[in-house]
């Protein structure tokens, strides 16, 4: 099965398909709506060949499709028809959800995304949980994401920036217990000492969840038995 992937971000969308060794990416921004990022994104696939996507929404995903409108980018994202737009069957799950899926190493891993705002997931035997911790409130009235978000790191520099993303990394594994935390995101970079059982993503690892996402799809199903027809009881006369 040839596969689309979209992770749509605050600051880009980028895309990468089945066989495509080079994502491409276009800008996106405050006021960016569904139907110019289907547009785009179809722009830039003009020339390859999918019969799926998946999509990456930076937002909760409920049942999916999108349950709350992206702070970072304009409004329309909930009861827009994906893919009624993009001509094709979309799965879509929250951003981080995704970039968790392709991060994912066996047993129970905390996926922290320090991009534009914070992503957040969890993987547990395989089964992917999206999380809002984002907008939890941190310190001095405001949230996590004001820490450690892009604005964080704006006003707090780099290297008080750090520091702040140990303790919240400590805190959450506190809360959490996973076995190992993943950072990604494209702030992640910045990261110089990881804490134990810390480690680094990669921004195509958000691709990566987005293949897995149909490989149960792609996977030939067992014939299924036929059971012979039932039959019915009738009591003698």
């Amino acid at each position: 099965m040839k596969v689309l992937v979209v992770d749509v971000g605050g600051t880009h969308v980028k895309v990468l398909a089945t066989g495509q060794s080079e994502e491409r990416k276009v800008e996106s921004g405050p006021t960016m709506k569904p139907a110019e990022m289907v547009a785009a994104v179809k722009a830039m696939a003009a020339d390859w060949e999918y019969e799926v996507v998946s999509l990456g929404y930076p937002g909760p995903v409920v049942h999916d499709a999108p349950f709350k409108e992206p702070i970072n980018l304009g409004p329309g994202w909930i009861g827009f028809d994906y893919a009624a737009a993009f001509g094709r069957p979309v799965k879509i799950v929250n951003d981080a959800a995704m970039q968790a899926l392709g991060s994912y190493d066996g047993g129970r891993m905390l996926f922290l995304g320090l991009g534009t705002g914070l992503g957040s997931a969890m993987v547990v035997n395989g089964a992917v949980a999206p999380m809002e911790l984002a907008h939890l409130p941190f310190k001095k009235n405001r949230d996590y994401e004001s820490y450690v978000g892009l604005v964080g790191l704006k006003r707090l520099g780099k290297k008080k920036w750090r520091r702040v993303v140990a303790v919240v990394i400590a805190e959450l594994s506190a809360a959490l217990e996973p076995d190992y935390v993943v950072l990604g995101g494209g702030n992640a970079k910045y990261v110089r000492e990881l804490p134990p059982n810390v480690r680094l993503g990669a921004n195509s690892n958000a691709f990566a969840g987005g293949f897995r996402l149909w490989e149960d799809e792609s996977k030939p199903k067992p014939a299924r038995r036929r059971r012979p027809p039932a039959r019915l009881a009738v009591s003698p006369k």
